[in-house]
């Protein structure tokens, strides 16, 4: 067939029929090809949106292909489109399998290229000047550096010699986070390309002049909202946004503009100034500020903070800030004729620029922020952070490129949140190409205890029924908490009460521990939040997945508290509920992987059936049957222990 034509109003001409011809020349290339009716859903209607100059918000259940779904679409309107990715993971996938894919496909039937580009943060990519620092073939000026260390970065050094894009992702090793950043920069360090002396031959610039000539950029979120916040100096202009994982767009907008200042910063500023500048007396008065900033924000770990910050941390910003403007000038007033130290001297210049700027906004205030002091007393950190960030992205993102956002979670409140102009969003709800209806139950154990019956019952009642749901299964469970106290209580009581190995989430770092449960079908992995989404464990390993309360956001937490604030007697309906179905559903959605996949999501909290709200979290959930019968829920289990 041949397709639109190159050009502006090539989105207006691809009808439903041409979209659908598109997708499906593109899955049959698929080494397994499949029919997605959701999928097609998906792609035709971002194509309609596309042609109605409207947002689109699609959400699309695990196993719709939704890569496909929404790369088939933008491809063919030939509009410049921003990927915008929620995890590396994602990212490589889309350039390792999805993106090249289209382009071998599409572009024949298009009559044009496909032009695409990944681009990451700049500590994602070795940094040319840092090689050049640390030495070469012969040798490696690494000081205070292990033996193990110094052969991680000689091994790098030597592979930056032949790489083509100076990418982690491309290696095929994984080094030591310390080695990595011995030849890589943050974006804080960096002085940009024509300051630094290998500018002419910087991986990182050289992604960014690919990606500014691709039709299509993919990028991490991180990435995106700092070229929001930059007035799209980053990736150049573009016509469409698509926002892979988009429930998690809120946080990360909120993160990546948002000021953090604490000790550890000017701690590191500190050991960049020591390879450059000998001035015990300079140096000391900064660790003395360090001092006095932690002392200043330790009593204050967990509050919020009025903002211009006053008092003792105000006296302590300023003290900051008159040491770092003097860290600055001696830094203007060094001189050298070693290049590699220039280069260090300029990248310490670029880290004092951006303390003094954020403790300007501390000291001044901005709009809209809220302030708060973070992490144990001994590591205090003040953290400065937008109250909403919808009116940011309506500015900069909704009022000049049309948005496709799209995930499996899309929470009642998210358009809102995000700034849509709710006459410009079309919603739609694609389904999911799994049978929840037979393969899946959705349980709560409604006669045990509220969570807010604090107490050695309520504990006893959710350990006694987590191991009657484990024996069950047979092992090959997934249970997540909402606290780590609350994960070591019921790992400890349930250790000599099952009769299956308990991985517990600090056994392993987080790949190996994933790969240990998945390679014994008889274990229990045992996790916080941070295993609620991103782990992909399919067959018969992972039957059960049990959380064990609805998992609210933390009142106490002062951004939490200061956006409930803002929404005043709506705050419960507009914050609590969707963020807890969305984290909740995130949880869920680890049962079903693929279409053979079956098994139980077990909820030990009675208030997802009892409570008002209890219908509207269910709704957010994959669509599984509910039952409150302890019996429907341990026979379905043991159902699937059966010999079929």
């Amino acid at each position: 067939m041949s397709g639109p034509e190159p050009g502006a109003h090539a989105a207006e001409r691809l009808d439903d029929r041409s979209v659908r011809d598109l997708l499906a020349a593109v899955t049959a290339a698929l080494p397994v090809a499949e029919e997605r009716p959701g999928q097609v859903e998906m792609a035709v209607q971002i194509a309609r949106a596309l042609r109605n100059g409207r947002h689109a918000v699609v959400r699309a259940g695990t196993g719709t292909g939704k890569t496909l779904g929404y790369l088939v679409p933008v491809v063919a309107s030939a509009r410049r489109t921003v990927v915008s990715t929620a995890t590396k993971a994602l990212q490589d996938q889309l350039a390792r399998q999805d993106l090249p894919l289209v382009e071998r496909v599409l572009g024949p039937l298009l009559g044009r290229p496909v032009r695409w580009a990944v681009l990451k943060g700049r500590a994602n990519y070795l940094c040319a000047q840092r090689v050049a620092e640390v030495g070469d073939d012969a040798r490696l000026d690494l000081h205070d550096a292990s033996a193990a260390m110094r052969t991680e970065v000689k091994r790098l050094v030597e592979w930056a010699a032949h790489t083509p894009t100076g990418d982690e992702a491309d290696l095929d090793w994984q080094p030591s986070r310390a080695a990595w950043r011995a030849v890589s920069v943050t974006s804080d360090e960096c002085p940009g390309a024509a300051r630094c002396a290998s500018g002419e031959v910087c991986f990182s610039e050289r992604a960014r002049t690919v990606a500014q000539a691709a039709a299509i950029v993919v990028v991490n979120g991180w990435l995106y909202a700092l070229d929001v916040a930059s007035d799209s100096a980053l990736l150049g202009d573009h016509e469409v946004v698509v926002v892979d994982e988009a429930h998690e767009l809120e946080d990360v907008v909120t993160d990546s503009v948002g000021v953090g200042i604490g000790p550890g910063r000017i701690g590191a500023l500190g050991s960049a100034l020591r390879a450059i500048l000998v001035d015990d007396e300079l140096m000391a008065a900064l660790a003395r500020s360090a001092n006095r900033l932690r002392d200043a924000l330790a009593p204050l770990a967990g509050r919020r903070v009025a903002l211009p910050v006053t008092g003792e941390p105000r006296a302590a910003l300023d003290d900051l800030r008159m040491r770092t403007a003097a860290a600055a000038e001696a830094l203007r007033a060094a001189r050298t004729g070693d290049e590699g130290v220039q280069q260090r001297r300029v990248r310490a210049q670029s880290a004092c620029t951006r303390l003094l700027a954020d403790l300007d906004v501390a000291t001044t205030g901005r709009d809209g922020d809220v302030a708060f002091v973070s992490g144990p007393a001994e590591r205090p950190l003040l953290e400065i952070k937008p109250l909403r960030v919808g009116p940011v992205l309506a500015d900069a993102v909704w009022s000049r490129r049309l948005g496709v956002l799209t995930s499996a979670t899309i929470a009642s409140t998210l358009r809102d949140r995000l700034g849509l102009p709710g006459e410009r969003v079309e919603e739609h709800d694609v389904g999911s190409p799994f049978d929840y209806a037979h393969h899946a139950l959705l349980y709560c154990a409604a006669h045990l205890p509220d969570p807010a019956a604090r107490g050695t019952d309520r504990d006893d009642a959710v350990h006694d029924e987590l191991a009657a749901l484990i024996e069950a299964a047979g092992g090959r469970t997934l249970a997540l908490f909402t606290s780590r106290a609350r994960l070591a209580a019921a790992a400890d009581a349930l250790a000599d009460r099952v009769a299956h190995p308990i991985l517990r989430q600090d056994d392993l770092p987080k790949t190996a521990l994933v790969r240990a449960f998945a390679h014994d079908e008889a274990s229990c992995l045992f996790a916080t939040q941070g295993f609620f989404q991103g782990i992909d464990v399919p067959g018969a390993t992972l039957s059960l997945v049990v959380l064990d309360r609805i998992p609210f956001p933390v009142p106490t937490d002062p951004l939490v508290a200061a956006r409930r604030e803002a929404h005043g007697d709506r705050a419960f309906a507009a914050i609590d509920v969707p963020v807890a179905a969305t984290k909740l559903a995130q949880a869920a959605g680890r049962l079903i992987r693929t279409e053979t996949d079956r098994g139980v999501v077990a909820v030990l909290d009675p208030r997802l059936a009892t409570k008002s709200y209890a219908a509207a979290v269910r709704a957010a959930l994959p669509p599984m049957p509910f039952t409150t019968d302890r019996g429907r829920a341990l026979g379905f289990l043991r159902d699937l222990l059966s010999p079929r």
